[in-house]
């Protein structure tokens, strides 16, 4: 058996852009999954732009400038991974539209007052949205966490980091992941039935029969949930996480489920309600659906401006929804458990 080979420096060309943020920004902390890595006050992640390595590095020194750089073998590439990741921040969104319809909502308004940084945390590569919606079907967060580390020790890719010592990682691609037996997916701790989903996930991606770039998602969509175990919550948090789609809610998330059920019993700890249910509120928020449902999570008592029942505490924890709290710490909320 050969040796795998010690990751190198990603070599070439550097490229700087400084960045203005149109509206409130903070840099989020790291990711769970080992491969957005933060020190200090420095993002630094590996992302391959058409099988090519980047090294990005995204810094704030100050609240009103953010700095990204890359390394990659040729300009164009260096600037496509400064790109990927400026729309994986966020950093170039101007919510104020946003802030100026719903800052008086009585849903969301006092969080979007108080959190007007507040921005849905998206992946670089759509694929690893799709990817990772599937490993955090109903399971808990911190296990799916676990999975996704091992998936991307065991198949990611790697090269040093800026410093030329650490060790950075990147999601494996589709072609990885296709190529892989589902067999290898389940000793990470992935279920048989959602190792299979991947792999077949992988493969219409790896193949070229799903463009999850195509402005056309629905089509893509479409092809997704027809293979088992790829559901509606699944292209749900593809759309969102992935392709940027803030019209799109998570619906079918118990965390959901249990948030609307509080806020229609007036603050039941144990009610649940109906994802139609959830549609219908937040269908309200037209064109906003999934950043309205973000606000609504974080928001200390969300059914206290609805209802006359009393205040309650935020419900549970979700690992795709992520904003920057207001001590600059990132917040998580709702439900531990997803959908298919």
């Amino acid at each position: 058996m050969s040796a795998v080979p010690a990751p190198a420096a990603v070599a070439g060309v550097e490229v700087r852009r400084e960045v203005v943020p149109p509206w409130p920004f903070r840099l989020p902390r790291g990711g769970m999954d080992g491969v957005l890595r933060r020190h200090g006050q420095v993002l630094e992640r590996l992302l391959h732009v058409d099988g090519e390595p980047a090294v990005v590095r995204v810094a704030q020194p100050s609240a009103t400038r953010v700095v990204l750089g890359a390394r990659a073998a040729r300009e164009d590439l260096a600037e496509e991974a400064i790109a990927r990741m400026r729309f994986a921040l966020g950093v170039d969104d101007d919510l104020r539209p946003f802030h100026d319809r719903f800052r008086d909502d009585p849903l969301i308004g006092a969080s979007v007052r108080r959190r007007p940084w507040l921005r849905i945390r998206r992946r670089p590569e759509p694929f690893e949205a799709l990817a990772w919606a599937v490993t955090e079907q109903l399971i808990e967060t911190v296990r799916a966490f676990a999975i996704q580390r091992r998936i991307v020790r065991a198949l990611g890719p790697t090269a040093l980091g800026w410093d030329g010592a650490t060790v950075l990682r990147d999601v494996p691609s589709p072609a990885a992941i296709a190529g892989c037996a589902p067999a290898l997916l389940e000793s990470f701790d992935l279920a048989a039935s959602r190792s299979l989903a991947l792999c077949r996930a992988a493969r219409e991606v790896a193949r070229g029969r799903v463009d999850l770039r195509d402005p056309d998602h629905e089509r893509g969509w479409r092809r997704l949930t027809a293979i088992p175990g790829i559901g509606q919550w699944t292209v749900d948090v593809l759309a969102l996480h992935g392709q940027g789609r803030l019209d799109v809610i998570p619906a079918g998330d118990l965390g959901y489920l249990k948030w609307i059920g509080r806020v229609q019993s007036g603050g039941d700890p144990k009610a649940v309600g109906e994802e139609a249910d959830v549609r219908a509120l937040f269908a309200r928020y037209d064109g906003w659906a999934g950043l309205a449902g973000a606000h609504a999570l974080v928001d200390a008592s969300p059914a206290a401006n609805v209802s006359a029942g009393p205040q309650i505490p935020p419900p549970g924890r979700n690992s795709l929804v992520s904003a920057v709290g207001s001590a600059g710490r990132s917040s998580r909320s709702l439900s531990s458990i997803q959908r298919p």
